[in-house]
This record gives structure tokens, sequence and C-alpha cells, in this order.
């Protein structure tokens, strides 16, 4: 057993405790991988926490009505997903809540915005279907609708309780570290607080935007990353419609609005939006960013009442790999170079096709099962933002 101010010896060694790095650490440990995690924050509180908890099977991605890379590359996903969910996939993630099995699309009167939806719904391999009348989710059901709602199947997660899943197996394995060092002439040792030691065959950047300063530290110039902000907005009320996973559809690949349902700590109800507003406002202050929110789903849902709804909202860096144009990349991204892997998964529904990738790139690492498991401390799981109260004003 290790001590603080001991060295381990470990086949793989992964920075950061999101999604993707969880993902990464299960699979590798299934494989036969002495692995660990190292974690600076608490669990999920990077981008992790910040996501809709959706699981795209890349059906927005089509609206321009012709597949993109990002849909080819994202279309599985959710089978995938579902195999877990249930059990019976890679990892077993029955644990997990389900906040919908599916989510929807919607359109209003426009006819970029329905031509949009004709399209996605002939398009995409994952499945989709028209609904009407008394199969429209209520919200949908008002006589002043006049769009049309398509039903996709792609399910939508509790991220805090997908955390925890992914957590659990490997408890032991997953340690907290307030500090850690790396140096281009050992660039798979790390050293920590305490004189903790880690001597690594391999070491996997997986901390999103932590992997820059990361990089630095290794002298590293590449990979590039990029930062793509957006300010997202949340609002909570009582009388605020429940089990609402929906995008609506406007005349390009982004949708007009995403809204998500989620709960405070006191139970009442969250919607949580993204989508373009949450895109063409990171530069507006969190006043007008709230006034733009409200004017759009005023102007969407005109038969509902926002005017006792609390509001506030959350900035948030995507870090992914640098795009020569600054676009979003299509895959996950992964490159080795001298023992170091660079991660982004780019998206939280790729996490599984990021650990084949790694796991392609470490063939030549032989695992060598289990090895002495550290008494070192581990990390906290981090809170849904809307679910601290001090996030809102």
């Amino acid at each position: 057993m290790a001590e603080a101010g001991q060295k381990i010896c470990v086949d793989v060694a992964i920075c950061g405790g999101g999604v993707a790095g969880l993902w990464l650490l299960n699979r590798l440990r299934q494989s036969g991988y002495h692995a660990i995690l190292l974690e600076s924050d608490r669990l999920g509180a990077g981008q992790t926490r910040y996501a809709q908890g959706i699981i795209h099977g890349g059906t927005k991605y089509a609206l321009t009505g012709k597949l993109t890379g990002s849909s080819e590359a994202i279309v599985e996903m959710p089978a995938r997903w579902r195999a877990c969910l249930e059990g019976k996939g890679e990892l077993d993630l029955s644990s997990v809540k389900l906040m919908s099995d599916h989510q929807y699309l919607w359109s209003t009167t426009s006819l970029t915005s329905r031509l949009a939806g004709f399209f996605a719904s002939r398009l995409m391999r994952s499945r989709t279907q028209a609904l009407e009348g008394e199969g429209r989710p209520e919200l949908f059901r008002s006589p002043q609708f006049k769009g049309q709602v398509y039903r996709l199947d792609e399910p939508v997660l509790d991220t805090a309780l997908l955390i925890a899943a992914l957590a659990a197996p490997c408890r032991d394995f997953i340690f907290a570290t307030d500090a850690l060092r790396l140096s281009p002439e050992h660039p798979t040792r790390i050293e920590m607080s305490g004189g903790r030691v880690i001597e690594a065959q391999r070491l996997v950047l997986c901390a999103g935007a932590g992997n820059e300063a990361l990089l630095q530290q290794l002298g590293r110039t590449t990979p590039a990353m990029q930062r793509r902000p957006l300010q997202m907005v949340m609002l909570r009320g009582n009388g605020l419609p429940t089990g609402v996973y929906a995008h609506c559809l406007g005349a390009n690949a982004l949708p007009r609005i995403t809204i998500t349902s989620h709960f405070d700590a006191a139970g009442r109800t969250v919607w949580y939006i993204g989508g373009q507003p949450a895109e063409e406002g990171v530069g507006r202050s969190r006043e007008a960013q709230i006034s733009a929110v409200r004017e759009e789903l005023t102007a969407l849902f005109p038969w509902l009442d926002f005017s006792a709804c609390e509001w506030d909202t959350l900035h948030i860096d995507r870090a992914e790999p640098k795009m020569a144009d600054g676009s979003r990349p299509d895959d996950v991204f992964v490159e080795g170079r001298e023992g170091v892997l660079t991660a982004w998964p780019t998206k939280l529904a790729l996490a599984p096709r990021l650990a084949d990738e790694v796991a392609r790139l470490l063939r030549g690492v032989l695992p060598s099962g289990s090895a002495d498991i550290a008494a070192w401390p581990h990390p906290q799981m981090a809170p849904l933002p809307w679910q601290e109260e001090e996030k809102w004003h």
C-alpha cells in the first residue's frame, strides 16, 4: 500500500475527472491496464456539469439538408449509450437516471424551419417520428402552437448521476491532487504535493481546458487548443412545464433554441437554455442576455407566463483542438507524442469514441494487471450548477 511521499508505477495515468476521463478509466481497467485518474477539483467540475445531458445522434447537425462530419461521427452514439444504460453495454450505467428516453425537435411556421425539420427527419439514420395532436408533449398542444414536432430517439441523462456511476467501480483508483508538476525531461512522470510521485508508461491529458496548462508544463505548444464560449441561461419557477427536452429548428445547423428541464435543490423546475442564444449572447451583459432569452421564449410560447420566473446566466468555455478556421471539430481528438496522449472528446456523447481511440493508441503497452493501490485522498463529486443556490443572483 503506497503512502504519502511514496511513488507508484502505473500503466496509464489520466488527468481529468469529467465524463471522458472516467469513461476511459473504466475501459482501460476492464482491459487489464493498471490505470489511475487524477482530478485537481471535484469530479465533473469542468464542462461535464454544465452539459445539458443530451446524447445526440446527430440529427441537429443535419438541419442544412445534408449529412455533415459531425452527424456521421455521432450517429451511433445513442444506441451505444442505451446499451450501457440497460446494463448490456461496454460499461454498466443502469444506475443512471434517464431524464427522458427521447427529445424533440419543433419547428415554427417559417418555411426555413419547416424545411429543416423535413431534411432532418429523412436524412438521419437515428429514428425520428413526426407527432400530431395528443401525441405531442403537453407544451406543444396549445391551440396557439402552429408548427411541427418530431420525436428523436436520443436520451437525456442526469449528468451528476452519470459521474457517480462512472466513478463508483474505480473509486480506489481516482485521486485528488491540489497541484501536479510535469516536466519536458520526464513527460510521463507526475509529481504532486506531499512528495507523491507517479511513474506512468503513458500519460493521457483529458482535462478539457486544463490540457492547455498541462501542455505548457511539458514545454509544448501543440496540439493547440481553442475555446468556444457560451452564455447559457437558466430560469426557474413552479409554473414552468416539466419534462421539456427540445430543440427549436432554425435555418441552419444551430438550433434556434435548446431547452432541457431539471430541478433545483428545493425541487423547483429549472429550464436550461442553450442553442443559438447561448452562442450569440457571449458578449452580452447578464441582464441583456436574460432579456434576449425572455423575449425569444415569449415569442415561441406566447401562451406561457414567465413573469414570476427567476433568471440567471452561466458562462462556459468549451475546450477543443484548435481548428484552422475556428469551427467546431467533427469528431474526438487524440494525439500521441513521447508517451503523452492529448485528448478532447468535443462532446459529452462522444466519450465512448474517445476511449476507443485512446485504446487503439495504447496497443503497444502491455497491461500489467493489478498493482499497489495508493492510500491517497479521493475527490468529491461536483453538484449541478442550478442546485447551488449561490449560482442564482
